[in-house]
């Protein structure tokens, strides 16, 4: 096996090894050989309920959205020239946010129980207009433009829980922001997959634009990259793939600045080799950390969100520190 492919195929057996485990780990236990008749056995069972109904879906939701946060990191790092860039960088994760709040704060989800993952993904991808209408003319003011857009929604949030309707309602928004994949079933799978499907799409192809940007914004221009062209695609993809996926999921952070910087001392600093094995990574960190929600011994479940910013926070820090080590 070449090298190119070696840390793509690592990270693969990676996440195999976290799907198993995932279908494995629950508060119910079933052994190995009651998962295998759960899933290939045609009978009905209590283990094929839990693993087809439960367990499967909570999985692939989990490779979705670590899949769209860990691409979503690494193209944006590679676009914007910063190594800090991640999915909240540019509205599009707050705007979600905003999106499936405003569906709990009006008891839409009373009526039409998919309002809050529908509106999140409305949210995700007005938010990512904002930004992109504000923010043309280069990296600095694009940045910039996320910035004042995440703002705006954080503040929009924040409204929203002052002036909850009922306690219930204040509840269920902070329960929807910490970010969780537990409860969540085929329905959430069918309704985030084509959007994810998409944006993945549109995103991986970004690496001739994060390769040429890496030169910088005039010799891309030069080299013919059509730079708002290729901006306005990027925006799109993660506003797909990162609307979808948080509009199912809630608000989980880290994975997509975590991912790329793990992955890039293994497979250089050419930012289009990054982008595939992030993807992977992301996928995979996410699975492994839903997993470690369920094994912690906790009253309630930890919320996914929680354990992601825990775990990721230090190596924020200790990113910091190599950078500021390393800055002129």
């Amino acid at each position: 096996m070449s090298g190119r492919w070696l840390i793509p195929a690592a990270t693969v057996l990676i996440v195999l090894a976290a799907v198993a485990a995932s279908l494995l780990v629950g508060r119910v236990y079933l052994p190995p050989e009651a998962l295998i008749r759960g899933l290939v056995s045609p009978e009905p069972s209590f283990a094929k309920l839990i693993v087809t109904e439960l367990r499967l879906p909570r999985a692939l939701l989990a490779l979705m959205v670590g899949a769209s946060l860990g691409l979503s990191g690494a193209v944006l790092q590679g676009l914007l020239r910063n190594p800090l860039a991640e999915p909240g960088v540019l509205g599009v994760s707050s705007g979600a946010a905003l999106g499936a709040v405003v569906a709990i704060y009006f008891g839409l989800t009373m009526h039409f129980p998919l309002a809050t993952p529908l509106l999140g993904l409305v949210g995700a991808l007005a938010a990512g207009a904002l930004t992109f209408s504000f923010g043309r003319g280069g990296t600095l003011t694009l940045i910039l433009a996320g910035a004042a857009v995440s703002g705006l929604m954080g503040a929009l949030l924040s409204l929203a829980l002052n002036f909850a309707p009922s306690p219930y309602a204040a509840y269920e928004i902070t329960t929807w922001l910490l970010g969780s994949l537990s409860d969540r079933g085929w329905r959430e799978v069918a309704l985030a997959a084509p959007f994810v499907v998409v944006g993945l799409s549109l995103l991986a192809f970004s690496g001739r634009t994060v390769d040429a940007l890496a030169l910088g914004e005039t010799q891309a221009a030069s080299l013919g990259v059509r730079l708002d062209r290729e901006r306005l695609l990027a925006l799109l993809g993660v506003g797909l793939s990162v609307g979808a996926a948080t509009s199912v999921a809630g608000s989980i952070g880290f994975i997509g600045l975590v991912a790329p910087h793990l992955i890039r001392p293994f497979v250089g600093h050419q930012p289009s080799r990054v982008l595939l094995p992030s993807a992977i990574l992301g996928a995979a960190l996410l699975l492994l950390t839903d997993v470690a929600t369920r094994l912690i011994p906790t009253a309630s479940e930890l919320k996914l969100g929680v354990l992601t910013s825990l775990v990721g926070a230090p190596f924020f820090f200790a990113l910091v520190l190599r950078l500021r080590k390393t800055s002129p």
